[in-house]
């Protein structure tokens, strides 16, 4: 068995080192801990007041740290309770989403995380949706819009959406 090299990249083994031309997803995993947490979730119609009720969202990694778990539960009927498993592609950049929620609804999204900006992309049948939403600076609001488009084409808003932090993981022991 051979050890990861100190950049990162490739393996070293019976003191020969060979470089994979792939990079490894540290850099992509560790961008995902600002989701880490607990998190309140309030939506409504666009420009309009929150429906009743609650969202709670927990983000944590699973063991190993190489996928993020999300669980949210809402009390409001029309909106499921579900689980997602995010995870990376560092070869290729890019992260998705497997989306399951209690109806029995299963959805892969593409997502994207640059600087404050959260997005999530899925096309195909019965229609397109996508996420965009924006970190406030100090991290603690994600304000974001829920879209689709019935013909793939043409985008409506769905509803908005704001997570605000309630908690975050304990700093780790130095």
């Amino acid at each position: 068995m051979g050890s990861r090299l100190a950049d990162g990249r490739g393996w070293c083994r019976h003191g020969t080192v060979e470089v994979m031309d792939q990079p490894t997803a540290e850099t992509m995993l560790r961008a995902l801990d600002r989701f880490v947490g607990e998190w309140t979730m309030a939506a409504g119609p666009a420009g309009g007041p929150p429906w009743p009720g609650e969202g709670r969202v927990r983000f944590e990694w699973l063991d190993g740290g190489t996928f993020l778990l999300q669980r949210w539960t809402i009390d409001l009927k029309e909106a499921p309770d579900g689980t997602a498993i995010i995870g990376c592609d560092a070869a290729n950049g890019t992260y998705f989403q497997l989306y399951s929620d209690e109806r029995g609804v299963c959805r892969v999204y593409q997502m994207g995380l640059r600087d404050h900006a959260w997005t999530l992309l899925r096309e195909g049948e019965p229609f397109a949706q996508r996420f965009t939403g924006t970190f406030s600076d100090d991290g603690s609001t994600i304000a974001g819009r829920w879209e689709l488009a019935q013909d793939g084409e043409d985008w409506k808003t769905d509803f908005d959406v704001t997570y605000s932090r309630v908690t975050s993981p304990a700093s780790p022991a130095s």
